[in-house]
């Protein structure tokens, strides 16, 4: 997250945005934003840049800027997606991830079992064999557990050597984090998802692409079940 001043305004408004307050088509006045946030226009300049980036809002001579339309933002953008998981839209963003999670990271393992250098099937089984010892020990809130499995799952999309797989490096790694700072993982693992874990990195340490990509999509669905449960309490 962008920190300072220049940080606080993009924060706030993209925050704002993405929870749908200003709804689509409203304008922004430069004026009235340095105005809100007792900011320089230089800030809120800089604010609204990386807004034009993410595809949020678009700013217009003699009209201002104008919030764009949903399917006009860039999904896949650190920024919106942890500004979405702290808003209204949490749960739709949290499904949508998981969704995007259990179509790829299944092949991401299937490749890594045929393509994984020897360190990379090393650094995943020991990676697994952590989360395994502190799952047991009902740390899977802590981050001890969480660094341990981003650093799993990061490993598991590089390691496939897909660079487009590799790109949802982050997107992954934003919602795993989000689900632990909103308080949705458990301290202990539901039964199955350690060692699931535990055979996905066998099989890619093996060379196995079928029980890789079958265990992978198996932890996966249980993880998405798991969710949706939290989400309807």
């Amino acid at each position: 997250m962008a920190t300072g001043m220049h940080g606080d305004v993009l924060n706030e408004l993209g925050q704002r945005i993405a929870a749908g307050n200003p709804q689509p088509g409203s304008v922004l006045k430069l004026a009235l934003l340095e105005k809100e946030y007792s900011a320089s226009r230089t800030v809120i300049r800089e604010a609204i840049r990386v807004l034009e980036n993410i595809g949020m809002v678009a700013s217009r001579r003699r009209v201002g800027i104008t919030v764009q339309p949903r399917e006009n933002w860039d999904s896949l953008d650190p920024y919106l997606i942890q500004w979405s998981l702290r808003g209204p839209f949490r749960h739709q963003q949290l499904e949508a991830l998981m969704e995007l999670r259990v179509a790829v990271e299944p092949m991401a393992a299937r490749l890594a079992a045929e393509r994984a250098t020897a360190t990379q099937r090393a650094e995943l089984l020991r990676l697994a064999e952590r989360l395994n010892d502190l799952g047991e020990q009902g740390l899977g809130q802590t981050a001890e557990y969480l660094d341990a499995d981003l650093a799993f799952h990061s490993l598991l999309l590089t390691s496939s050597t897909n660079p487009l797989l590799a790109a949802l490096e982050i997107p992954v790694r934003e919602v795993l984090a989000g689900r632990t700072h909103l308080g949705l993982h458990p301290t202990v693992p539901a039964p199955g998802t350690l060692e699931e874990h535990l055979v996905v990195a066998k099989s890619i340490a093996s060379g196995d692409g079928d029980q890789a990509e079958t265990h992978s999509r198996s932890h996966l669905l249980g993880v998405w079940r798991e969710i949706a449960e939290d989400l309807s309490h």
